[in-house]
């Protein structure tokens, strides 16, 4: 019988770190979908056609333009006294910069706004706003 139950209680121990281990990959993967989500070019429908939410920058634009979380972070970058980085304005955002993963989906929306000209990105990689 002390057999038997040594070896139930080794079964649901290893049943324990399974579950423990199937929950931390579902939140990865959750997390990473969150990542993708706001990495993936944002578009909308105007007029039956497809618009993108970050556009080009134009002399005609204004940045009233940018959806919201972007205007932020050009806000933040045109305050600062010079060129800043991706964790600069991760902490003025509140995000958990000591993280890697939490710092990448903001540097995809600083890198956009950099494609589309509304940030200018020096070879050291810090950002500053065009005026």
């Amino acid at each position: 019988m002390g057999k038997q139950l040594q070896e139930v209680e080794a079964e649901r121990e290893e049943l324990v770190i399974a579950e423990r281990v199937l929950h931390r990959l579902a939140e990865r993967d959750r997390l990473q979908a969150e990542a993708a989500a706001l990495v993936a070019p944002a578009k909308a429908q105007v007029a039956g056609r497809a618009v993108l939410l970050v556009p080009h920058r134009g002399d005609d634009l204004e940045e009233t333009a940018l959806p919201g979380d972007y205007r932020r972070i050009l806000a933040i970058v045109r305050a600062a006294d010079g060129p800043v980085q991706v964790r600069a304005v991760g902490e003025e955002l509140g995000i958990e910069v000591g993280l890697r993963g939490k710092l990448e989906p903001l540097r995809a929306k600083m890198t956009k706004l950099a494609e589309r000209g509304w940030l200018h990105e020096r070879p050291d990689g810090r950002l500053i706003a065009r005026r």
